[in-house]
């Protein structure tokens, strides 16, 4: 598989917003996983958001941490991940990673989980200064 490529990162203040993107080669079979996860120094990688894509159908599920201010998608080429995140917060502090595993059985039940993913991209940092 070729390696998802993400961007967008970058330094914000306290309350304010960045998107990432994360590219990906687009499956004949739309059955899949893709989650964005982080790691902040020091810390275990940790879920933040993930999908799961079957027949036109998708389910998301988010980190408590961030619900109601994060938000993922993807685009209609379906080669295109997005991760919004508003009202950011210094402990949001971390290098993001966006993740794709083609192994349903393996990632459907565990969407925020790290080890369900095979596939992760190089990372961008974050940075939200008080």
């Amino acid at each position: 598989q070729v390696q998802p490529v993400e961007s967008g990162g970058g330094s914000v203040e306290v309350g304010g917003s960045l998107r990432l993107s994360c590219t990906v080669t687009k499956d004949a079979d739309g059955t899949y996983c893709m989650g964005w996860f982080r790691q902040a120094p020091g810390q275990e990688r940790e879920g933040v958001a993930g999908m799961f894509f079957r027949s036109g159908s998708t389910t998301i599920l988010y980190a408590d941490s961030v619900k109601g201010r994060f938000t993922t998608s993807r685009d209609n080429t379906k080669t295109t991940m997005y991760l919004q995140m508003d009202s950011l917060k210094p402990e949001d502090t971390a290098i993001y990673y966006c993740a794709k595993e083609r192994d349903s059985a393996r990632c459907r039940h565990s969407l925020l989980s790290p080890g369900a993913f095979r596939n992760w991209g190089q990372g961008t940092q974050v940075t939200v200064s008080s």
